[in-house]
């Protein structure tokens, strides 16, 4: 039954990191102060998100607190980052997370880590870096500062989330998007957004990510906090997808090649793991 769960969780997680993976052309797409962009989006998530759950347990205990902070921290950084720098850039230095969910979920959630996850996360960087060999850019100082804080706060997302396990953690990314809304309302009278850009914050809110969290927040019931580390890390490999199919940028050898790795990597380390259990 338990194996079912997490089998069920994978699956929710590899939804979840589908929808995540439309955010960096979305953002893009939208010609806004990003922490307007930040904001909205919030905004338009929590109702969503309010609507699912109609009554919110609101605890104010240090998970759900530490949760929500992280959350904030990891979608405002994002957004300033694929302001200032490449879409690429921002998505790689975001997915430096694995190592530090590796590094302190077995502190913080007695989660062993095994050789199996240190190799995979080397095996899944050696493949990320060879997927954006030649869109990676060094210029952009900032936007890559803020890239970095954004993994920093999605790296401890997940390990906080985990931590109410036996509780209800989409509570946390409640009050995430609730902080998220307020510090983008001082920009909110500066900007004046096209219709289009209406439409594709809209999309930001609901589908990049009011659903996908909630799918989240149910799979991290179930998945360690590195699984669902790893395991969404496939999520800068679609971001392409859709480019190609909204704007017609082909991916280059190297990039297909190391997206098989990754793909691979995340796919091998699940099913051992998965064997390893039943066994």
């Amino acid at each position: 039954m338990e194996n079912d769960k997490r089998k069920i969780s994978i699956v929710l997680l590899v939804l979840t990191a589908v929808m995540w993976s439309m955010g960096g052309l979305l953002i893009k797409l939208v010609n806004a102060h990003p922490l307007f962009i930040s904001g909205v989006r919030s905004m338009i998530s929590a109702v969503i998100i309010l609507l699912y759950v109609r009554k919110p347990k609101i605890t104010w205990s240090f998970p759900q607190i530490a949760a929500a902070m992280a959350y904030a921290l990891t979608v405002i950084s994002f957004v300033i980052a694929n302001k200032y720098t490449t879409a690429a850039n921002a998505i790689l230095i975001q997915y430096t997370a694995p190592v530090y969910v590796a590094l302190f979920s077995g502190w913080l959630l007695k989660e062993k880590v095994t050789y199996l996850d240190w190799i995979t996360i080397a095996v899944v960087f050696g493949g990320m870096i060879l997927f954006f060999m030649g869109s990676l850019d060094t210029r952009g100082l900032v936007g890559n500062i803020f890239a970095l804080i954004s993994g920093i706060g999605f790296g401890f997302f997940p390990i906080f989330m985990r931590m109410q396990k036996n509780g209800s953690p989409i509570e946390s990314v409640i009050l995430g998007n609730i902080i998220t809304a307020i510090a983008g309302l001082p920009f909110i009278s500066a900007t004046f957004p096209s219709t289009m850009e209406w439409l594709y914050l809209f999309v930001l809110g609901v589908f990049q990510l009011g659903i996908p969290y909630i799918l989240f927040s149910l799979a991290i019931k179930y998945a360690t906090a590195l699984e669902a580390s790893l395991i969404t890390i496939i999520e800068p490999i679609l971001n392409p997808l859709w480019v190609l199919i909204f704007l017609g940028e082909k991916p280059g050898i190297s990039a297909i090649i190391g997206g098989i790795v990754v793909i691979s990597a995340v796919t091998f380390r699940s099913i051992a793991v998965t064997s390893v259990r039943k066994n």
